[in-house]
């Protein structure tokens, strides 16, 4: 659909993942390449293997994303384990780099993690994100400083999308469901009573 509303001078352009990818292909693998090894309009990036080497999940790289100001890639999906970044036409190329920097900076704190630099258990991808009500407390007892911890790249200090909250364990949540409604018994009475 999109191809009717774009000129063909502009076709090639209407796709960035080739062009992410070769960012990518020295910090991470990337599965599913073609013949040639290039990538169509997405690509999935195997985060498996860091389990082993550092203890990072996908869910890790997920929220310390949220750090840099982006809403995670499509996680776990078609590959467990995997992230399937799949860039929007709608985007701007110095967005998209930022992106990419931002990956990149996550592959650099992961090989930390590896080199034994930092603790496998409490670093700043297990601790992520950082909210301000977080990084406001008294205290702060972790082994990564709260500036790094908010500002992991220069351009977020003048341009931050601030995470609302902490992590929340996500299995828990699944399984306990709280229903925030009124009983729905009430809120037939309050609909007769408003009928009325």
């Amino acid at each position: 659909m999109i191809l009717c509303f774009v000129s063909c001078p502009n076709i090639k352009r209407c796709s960035h993942a080739p062009n992410m990818f070769v960012y990518y292909q020295n910090h991470y693998p990337v599965l599913f390449r073609g013949v040639n090894g290039t990538v169509a309009h997405e690509f999935i990036v195997d985060l498996r293997g860091f389990k082993n080497t550092a203890g990072i999940e996908p869910e890790d790289v997920a929220k310390r994303l949220m750090d840099y100001g982006f809403h995670a890639p499509t996680m776990s999906w078609p590959v467990p384990g995997t992230l399937m970044i799949e860039p929007t036409e709608s985007e701007s190329k110095a967005e998209l780099d930022r992106f990419c920097d931002a990956m990149i900076s996550i592959r650099e704190e992961i090989a930390q993690i590896e080199k034994g630099n930092a603790d496998s258990h409490n670093n700043v991808l297990k601790g992520a994100p950082h909210p301000p009500s977080l990084l406001m407390q008294d205290t702060w007892s972790k082994p990564y400083s709260r500036e790094y911890a908010a500002f992991p790249a220069s351009w977020l200090r003048t341009a931050k999308f601030w995470p609302s909250t902490g992590r929340v364990d996500n299995v828990y949540g699944d399984r306990n469901l709280i229903c925030t409604l009124l009983p729905v018994s009430q809120m037939v009475e309050e609909e007769a009573a408003a009928t009325a």
